[in-house]
């Protein structure tokens, strides 16, 4: 069995954010024939078509590599005002450009979104969904993962919830299967 690359992007800038810790809680309960690595996007300035230039700015360069050498992609991210925070948008618009070179196509995706409020993100979440379909990414359509109330799931970067972690693993192993299904 081929171990799979998945890139995670984290949607927080936050060295400590909840979702930072909930992206290294899904790493460390990924299933056998997964390694997951976050692709860091803090160093990507906003997306400038004027800057594709021959060559791109090398943080884009570093970051398009890092996602098409992927087998999937897992996003994590909090949400900003019902949507998704500026960076992640910028990411992806980074990744999906030029036009026709977009390097998100046909990565089998999956979405974790994180508040510390009761909807658990569910705006951010459903942005990316209408988002993926048109960088040509299948997405798992279930189980869909809100981490309301993330503050109490976490005893500084240790996650303490039991139901939290058990949700996680079947979250991760469906992922995984998803993946398999549509990696090319």
């Amino acid at each position: 069995m081929t171990t799979k690359q998945i890139a995670v992007l984290v949607g927080s800038l936050r060295k400590d954010s909840f979702t930072r810790r909930v992206a290294n809680s899904l790493i460390a309960v990924a299933p056998a024939g997964m390694q997951l690595e976050i692709v860091e996007i803090r160093d990507l300035p906003l997306y400038n078509e004027d800057d594709e230039t021959d060559p791109p700015p090398a943080s884009f360069t570093a970051f398009r590599d890092a996602i098409r050498k992927a087998d999937g992609i897992l996003f994590c991210t909090p949400e900003y005002n019902r949507s998704v925070p500026g960076c992640l948008k910028n990411a992806i618009d980074v990744g999906s450009r030029p036009y026709g070179k977009a390097v998100f196509a046909d990565k089998p995706a999956a979405i974790v979104s994180v508040s510390p409020g009761a909807l658990g993100g569910f705006g951010a979440n459903h942005h990316l969904r209408q988002m993926l379909p048109f960088l040509n990414m299948p997405t798992m359509p279930a189980p869909e993962a809100y981490i309301g109330g993330v503050a109490s799931k976490y005893d500084g970067h240790q996650l303490t919830d039991e139901s939290t972690r058990a949700f996680f693993q079947k979250f991760m192993a469906a992922y995984g299967a998803w993946v398999d299904q549509h990696a090319a």
